[in-house]
């Protein structure tokens, strides 16, 4: 994976309890509520450059945990045992060393300062979600007929439809 500079490391289910939506879908379906959730994190990641990790509780799930990538975005279901506070706090110390901002998503008051504590800085839940509605805002103004990206002569009107999808790919990467 590309080498980011910031990384968010994202409460889940705090996120889907804390946003109105998200809490609404997780009545009829948790599975439903999570991939609204990565879709909605997939489209910050790749809007603010952020590498966006989500992690969710299993807490009581047996097992060892898992880690896979969907939509970009990594995701990380705890082990037996362990909470998402204490997963993204081992995660805060990783990342912590490797020179780059560290922000945690998460409304959670107790967890707040204890990530404070370890040099990573905290978003809400509402901020996360007010900062989502805005980057969702600013792609569709810059992508709408007549717009002033649109009205502009610039190279990647010029370049042919393949090379355009090649080089949007590496940038994405």
């Amino acid at each position: 994976m590309a080498d980011w500079r910031d990384v968010l490391l994202v409460d889940g289910y705090n996120m889907i309890g804390g946003w109105p939506e998200l809490a609404a879908l997780s009545h009829s379906g948790m599975q439903e509520a999570r991939d609204r959730l990565l879709d909605m994190l997939a489209d910050y990641q790749a809007y603010t450059g952020r590498r966006v990790i989500a992690v969710f509780d299993a807490y009581r799930v047996p097992g060892l945990g898992r880690s896979f990538v969907q939509g970009k975005v990594q995701v990380f279901f705890t082990k037996e045992k362990e909470t998402a506070d204490e997963c993204i706090e081992r995660l805060v110390v990783e990342f912590a060393h490797r020179r780059r901002q560290i922000y945690v998503a998460t409304s959670d008051f107790v967890e707040q300062h204890v990530i404070f504590a370890q040099g990573a800085l905290r978003i809400s839940a509402r901020e996360l979600r007010l900062e989502v509605e805005e980057n969702q805002k600013q792609v569709k103004k810059a992508i709408e007929p007549g717009s002033v990206r649109s009205s502009r002569h610039s190279l990647e009107d010029k370049l042919p439809p393949e090379v355009r999808s090649r080089l949007e790919d590496w940038r994405r990467q």
